[in-house]
């Protein structure tokens, strides 16, 4: 056995000891004592069981609840708990309880509590670094406080003297947060007037030393003019969401001794309290650094000069655009006209500024914090993305890499009912920097990537847990292989209806669903445990023009940026997953640091036979000579749209064009290996990568012979030879039918299996002369094929979707409605099935609809029965007996040994979501703020068994 699953397997609880004693209960395994993996897969670790951001809403906690939560969770299926202070939501109750401090001596207490029983009954801790969004403090002082340079342009026309006191253009200015500092302190750094339009750098005329307290004056000339004014803000945001104590100003995070002070103090102030914060928590946590903007610290101009051999300051104001909130460009045209040449120009400083921003923030502050952890004896765990940071390599060093995917995409997006070649967000869970996260940890060889799964800031009363299977799926597919669920509110049981809300998809032993929480965590906990033991498989990379968009557009590193100069980045690593194959992201660094052996790019145990580069068009010396090593030894590159023609930066930028053509030049002069391609005119990638793919015999390990834009997969392969398929449906509400050969010439000697994620049993599956399987998908639909060396069991025979002898059952149903916020209980007569949302009498119904009726049945012994479309959790009796929870896809049954030949009662129980119900709370504003804010207000949903509902033959 490997020593990484014996290390899992022996923190199991006895679960080993478990299964050895009953192997007979898992029928066709009788081998699970011999297979570690599949021993992981039926009793998952609590590393592998989805963890729960857990929300300390305004810190008014007190162990008695805190204890009752925990054992709430554990009872779920969860596996931990991120302890996560926050402010006390808005619009609720608090009880009149007290608010404890951020590192006072009584929040430590609690923290060390909580860690304490969340040990003791087998949960992991995770704690939060700060509160909120950035983090910072009350305490901080301002040479502490996040700083952010902006710029003001007005137009003038001359000759004239202009006039304008400071306090004007600081209104004017006034930086656009999320949470205003009311500490904020501006100061004007230059004063400069240009000619519009403005040709060189040689028109401008430098007003600075007019700058005063009072007022500002200057002589204008005839013409037209634009005047730049660039402002310092020190304390310019406010920390989002702080909780009492870790509230206030935005610490820099550019400023390696203020980072580190800030760290030094809560880690001082915790162990002298309670000892080694290793003895209670696995990771300390960082959030996503959404720095508002933040581009300044006080030496940068001089680091600048160091780094990139020229003076920055005179270039400053006109490469800033026109800024929002998190630091979004809202004009890129703002200020003078300028000429191509002089565009060009700044654009080559702007690279440099971005890249230099990017180096100080990796330096200063993720070096710093990863260090941090190690000196503590903890992991690090970070979202370790945002405006300003390296979108791939911030994630390479921290311990456990952690991304974002998005419940309120539903709505917005229509998660799994679309999924756009237009737009990369449409119908998709994850985000963009999913793929940057997980392949920074492939290319570390790390296993374990988490992320803040199904953020839900608007659809919390009308998430079912169907949607979150759909979303968190998508995640795993670009790599996650562990969820932290958005997010469960510390909320006590005497807390007025719904509770304490701060986000997420209410999370709360007061949600319908919440008893059938387990059954989602569960197939999860499955998942994680076999994606953790595996190297997530690919062969080729794509190269993201990040520095083209840096130089053009600025950062927008987010996890949905407004702007991406290259939108179908992702449509691309898309469509090469629904054709089989599969692609990590790798960055100029990167490519720098790889070696080329054999005709591949290497980059620790990553190997690449296949380097994509999409709409590129600037690149550096040092990496164009590595592709033209990498070409000559016999790799393949693909420019799509673009070639690389231009260098980045300002610094000798002359001398390296020319080097950059030159290498062009000579990858070209290998036109087999070197590739120029168009992008699809219609933006269909799937069907253009389809062609793309045959042309150039690139690589895949599935054969697909007619893809679908809802079906993607990956591959894992695992220590002792075996592998993992994982192939989803993303559509909620249609089914597919795909023809899959499985090509890999590893597992030509090997046997596959279905590892039933539900069940946590696993079946053989009978595959033809090619390693192929017709493959029926339904709705949100996602299978674990493993190939390995076992034999026997018993087959794997999915249940048919139609068949003979069909009754119909869709009319005449008794059903009486349990409402779970009101209570009692009401008896109705459907002569038809309806949808709830469509019938006067159900549309504002919450709980447990339980529907019967009996039927006559003589046709046979083999009977299914088919639910027909379900919105909501069934479970099904028949004859009293029951057959299980369904909670997601299709809704059939299996009926062997339940019915009786002549008369047969039937119930069908379907639990529902709350937000029609919440609608109706017109004098609850939390509610109201949920289901019916202006602007936001939520669709009806569809509730109940729709159908039809039929009983066949199989």
């Amino acid at each position: 056995m490997k020593r990484r699953l014996f290390l899992q397997q022996s923190s199991l609880l006895g679960a080993s000891f478990f299964l050895a004693k009953n192997l007979k209960a898992f029928g066709s395994n009788s081998h699970a004592d011999t297979d570690p993996y599949f021993n992981l897969f039926q009793a998952p670790s609590t590393g592998n069981r989805p963890f729960v951001r857990w929300w300390w809403n305004g810190n008014k906690v007190n162990k008695n609840e805190l204890r009752r939560e925990l054992m709430l969770l554990k009872e779920a299926g969860i596996g931990g708990v991120e302890i996560n202070p926050i402010s006390f939501p808005k619009r609720t109750d608090d009880l009149g309880i007290p608010s404890l401090k951020w590192l006072s001596p009584e929040w430590i207490d609690m923290v060390q509590y909580a860690a304490t029983e969340s040990k003791k009954i087998g949960l992991t801790a995770d704690l939060i670094v700060g509160s909120g969004w950035p983090f910072g403090s009350e305490d901080l002082k301002e040479e502490e406080t996040a700083q952010v340079v902006l710029v003001h342009c007005e137009s003038i026309e001359g000759p004239t003297r202009y006039a304008v006191r400071p306090y004007h253009i600081f209104n004017m200015i006034d930086p656009a947060v999320t949470d205003k500092n009311p500490l904020r302190n501006p100061e004007i750094l230059s004063v400069k007037l240009v000619k519009d339009p403005m040709e060189s750098m040689t028109e401008v005329i430098d007003y600075t030393d007019r700058i005063s307290a009072d007022k500002i004056e200057i002589d204008v000339p005839p013409g037209n003019y634009v005047l730049y004014v660039l402002v310092k803000f020190k304390a310019f945001a406010s920390v989002i969401n702080g909780a009492p104590g870790a509230a206030g100003s935005i610490l820099n995070h550019m400023d390696k001794q203020t980072v580190t002070r800030y760290l030094d103090r809560m880690s001082t102030r915790m162990q002298e309290q309670i000892g080694p914060l290793k003895d209670y928590v696995r990771a300390l946590f960082t959030d996503s650094m959404e720095l508002e903007g933040c581009n300044w610290c006080d030496d940068f101009a001089v680091e600048f000069e160091r780094r990139r051999g020229y003076d920055l300051m005179p270039y400053l104001p006109f490469i800033l655009f026109k800024v929002g909130r998190l630091g979004a460009v809202v004009d890129e045209n703002y200020g003078a006209k300028k000429s191509k040449e002089l565009s060009e120009l700044l654009s080559r400083v702007r690279f440099d500024y971005e890249f230099t921003k990017a180096c100080l923030l990796k330096e200063r502050f993720t070096d710093t914090y990863v260090n941090w952890c190690r000196s503590l004896g903890v992991k690090s765990r970070a979202q370790a993305y945002g405006r300003g940071f390296f979108p791939l390599e911030s994630s390479l060093e921290y311990d456990i890499p952690e991304g974002e995917s998005w419940t309120t995409n539903y709505l917005r997006h229509k998660l799994g009912e679309e999924m756009s070649d237009e737009d990369y967000r449409r119908g998709r869970g994850y985000t963009m920097i999913d793929k940057y996260v997980s392949s920074a940890a492939h290319l570390k060889g790390k296993r374990l990537v988490s992320c803040e799964e199904m953020t839900n800031t608007y659809l919390v009363f009308n998430t079912q847990l169907e949607l979150l299977k759909l979303g968190s799926d998508q995640s795993a597919l670009s790599g996650i292989t562990h969820s932290v669920w958005h997010g469960f509110n510390y909320s006590p049981l005497e807390a007025p209806f719904p509770g304490w809300i701060q986000y997420g998809s209410f999370y709360n032993e007061r949600n319908n669903w919440w008893p059938y929480f387990k059954y989602l965590n569960d197939y999860k906990a499955r998942l994680s445990s076999q994606l953790q033991q595996g190297d997530y498989y690919a062969d080729m990379a794509i190269l993201p023009a990040n520095y083209d968009l840096w130089t053009e557009n600025g950062v927008q590193t987010d996890p949905f940026p407004e702007k991406l100069n290259v939108p179908y980045t992702s449509l691309l690593w898309e469509a090469i997953s629904k054709n089989g194959g599969n692609a990590d992201y790798i960055t100029e660094i990167i490519l720098q640091d790889c070696t080329v052996e054999k005709g591949k790019l290497c980059y620790g145990k990553r190997r690449y036979s296949v380097l994509f580069l999409p709409g590129i068009k600037r690149m550096s010396p040092a990496a164009m000579s590595r592709l033209v090593e990498f070409v000559i030894a016999g790799g393949r590159v693909i420019a799509i749209e673009t070639l690389p023609q231009q260098s980045l930066g300002l610094q000798d930028y002359i001398k390296k064009d020319e080097e950059v053509r030159q290498l062009l030049k000579r990858l070209q002069s290998y036109p087999d290996r070197f590739t120029a391609v168009k992008k699809p005119q219609d933006n269909n990638f799937m069907d253009w990568y389809r062609l793309l793919m045959r042309k150039y015999q690139l690589p895949h390990y599935l054969r697909m012979d007619q893809p679908d834009r809802y079906v993607m997969q990956m591959r894992y392969m695992r220590d002792d030879g075996s592998e993992c398929y994982f192939i989803q449906n993303a559509h909620r509400l249609n089914s597919t039918t795909i023809n899959i050969s499985f090509t890999a010439p590893e597992i030509r000697k090997q046997n596959c299996w279905l590892w039933d994620l539900d069940s946590g049993k696993r079946f053989r599956v009978e595959l033809d002369k090619e390693n192929s399987l017709l493959l029926d998908l339904g709705p949100t639909d996602a299978y674990l094929f493993v190939f390995d060396q076992h034999r026997g069991g018993d087959t794997w025979q999915p249940l048919s979707t139609t068949g003979n002898n069909t009754l119909d059952l869709t009319t005449q149903w008794n059903v009486e409605l349990l409402h779970k916020q009101e209570g009692g209980s009401k008896q109705i007569l459907l002569s038809r099935l309806v949808d709830f949302k469509d019938d006067e009498r159900l549309m504002w119904f919450s709980g447990t609809a339980i529907y019967r009726r009996s039927f006559s049945w003589s046709a046979g012994d083999n009977v299914l029965l088919n639910l027909g479309r379900v919105a909501g959790v069934s479970e099904v009796f028949v004859n009293g007996k029951s057959l299980g929870v369904k909670w997601y896809g299709r809704r059939i049954y299996n009926l062997i040994g339940s019915l009786k030949q002549g008369d047969n009662q039937i119930e069908i129980r379907i639990t529902t979501t709350m937000g029609n119900y919440m609608k109706t709370l017109k004098d609850n504003e939390n509610a109201q703020y949920w289901v019916n804010r202006k602007g936001r207000e939520q669709e009806m949903q569809s509730m109940g068994l729709i159908g039809p509902v039929t009983l066949y033959t199989s």
